[in-house]
C-alpha cells in the first residue's frame, strides 16, 4: 500500500499544473490553429481552406515588413540591454560601490513599472509640443529631435524596452554571479589577478548561462513587441501603422479588422519565428560552446 501512494504521489503533485497547462495553453492554442484553417466568406460563409491562409501569410508585405522592423528592432536593442545589464551585475558584485542595495533597486524599479504605464510616461517626454525635451529645445533656441518621426521611432522603442528591462537582465546576471565561489576569486588574487582579469578569466566564462537565458528571453520578448508601439501610434499614427509589428498586425487583423482566421493564422507564423530564432540562438551557443 506505501509503494502504491508513494508511485501516485508524483502525478498528483503534477497534476494542477497539468490541468492549467491543458485548459490556459493547448486548448487555446489547439482552437486558434482550429481557426486557422477556415476564412470567413460573405459568400458562403465559413469556410474550409486547409494551409491556404498560411500560404497568403507568406507572400503578405505587410507581415513581412513588421517581422523584418522587429528583426531590426531585436538587433538595435538586445545587445545594448544586456551590455548594460552585465556591466549594472558586474559593478555591484565587485563590492565597491557604496549603497549597493539602494543602487540595484534603482536599476531594477524600472521593471516593476508597467509596461502600459511605461510607454505613456515616455511618449510625454517625446512629445513634441509639450515633452520636456521640445521644451528645452525652444528654451535654448535648438531644434529638438524628433523622438517620433520615421528616422527615430524604433530608437525610441528601444530605448523604452531597455529602461523597462536593464534592471530585470541584471538580477538574473547577478543571482549567477553571486553563486561563484568565493574560492576561486581567492585563489585568482594569489596569482596575482586584478579585478579586470578576475571579471574576464572567471566572471564572464561562468555567466554564460545566464546570458544564454537573458538572450533567449529578449528573442522572444522582441518578436512579441506590442504595447510600446501600440500606445505610441496613438500620438504618431503617420509613423506606427496597425501592421508596425506582427504581433500588433494580428491583434488589428481580430479586433478592427474581424478577420480572427488570418490573425490566427498570422499568430500561428509568428510562433514559428520565434521558435526557429530561439533555437538559432542555442544552436549558436552550442556549437560555440563545444568549439
Amino acid at each position: 500500500m506505501a509503494a502504491v501512494r508513494s508511485r501516485s504521489a508524483g502525478p498528483l503533485f503534477v497534476a494542477p499544473f497539468l490541468i492549467l497547462f491543458l485548459l490556459l495553453f493547448l486548448a487555446p492554442l489547439g482552437y486558434a490553429a482550429y481557426l486557422s484553417l477556415f476564412q470567413q466568406r460573405l459568400v458562403g460563409g465559413t469556410v474550409f481552406v486547409g494551409l491556404d491562409n498560411y500560404v497568403t501569410a507568406l507572400g503578405d508585405p505587410l507581415l513581412l515588413h513588421g517581422v523584418g522592423r522587429v528583426a531590426l528592432f531585436f538587433l538595435l536593442q538586445v545587445p545594448l540591454m544586456l551590455l548594460l545589464a552585465l556591466a549594472f551585475a558586474l559593478a555591484l558584485d565587485s563590492g565597491l560601490l557604496r549603497l549597493a542595495r539602494v543602487i540595484r533597486l534603482g536599476i531594477f524599479v524600472p521593471y516593476a513599472v508597467p509596461s502600459v504605464v511605461a510607454a505613456l510616461m515616455w511618449g510625454y517626454l517625446y512629445g513634441p509640443d509639450f515633452g520636456p525635451f521640445a521644451q528645452l529645445g525652444r528654451t535654448l533656441d535648438l531644434p529638438a529631435p524628433d523622438f517620433l518621426s520615421g528616422g527615430w521611432m524604433l530608437g525610441s522603442l528601444s530605448n523604452i524596452v531597455t529602461w523597462e528591462f536593464v534592471g530585470y537582465n541584471m538580477i538574473i546576471l547577478y543571482a549567477a554571479l553571486r553563486t561563484i565561489p568565493h574560492d576561486l576569486y581567492e585563489a585568482a588574487a594569489m596569482d596575482g589577478a586584478g579585478a579586470w582579469r578576475i571579471a574576464r578569466s572567471i566572471k564572464l566564462p561562468a555567466l554564460r548561462p545566464a546570458l544564454l537565458l537573458t538572450l533567449l528571453f529578449s528573442v522572444i520578448g522582441s518578436f512579441q513587441l506590442f504595447n510600446e508601439p501600440k500606445l505610441l501610434m496613438a500620438i504618431a499614427p503617420d509613423v506606427i501603422s496597425s501592421s508596425y509589428t506582427a504581433n500588433l498586425y494580428a491583434y488589428s487583423l481580430a479586433f478592427t479588422g474581424d478577420q480572427l482566421n488570418y490573425a490566427a493564422t498570422v499568430s500561428f507564423l509568428l510562433g514559428l519565428v520565434i521558435v526557429v530564432a530561439s533555437y538559432a540562438v542555442l544552436l549558436t551557443a552550442n556549437r560555440r560552446r563545444s568549439a
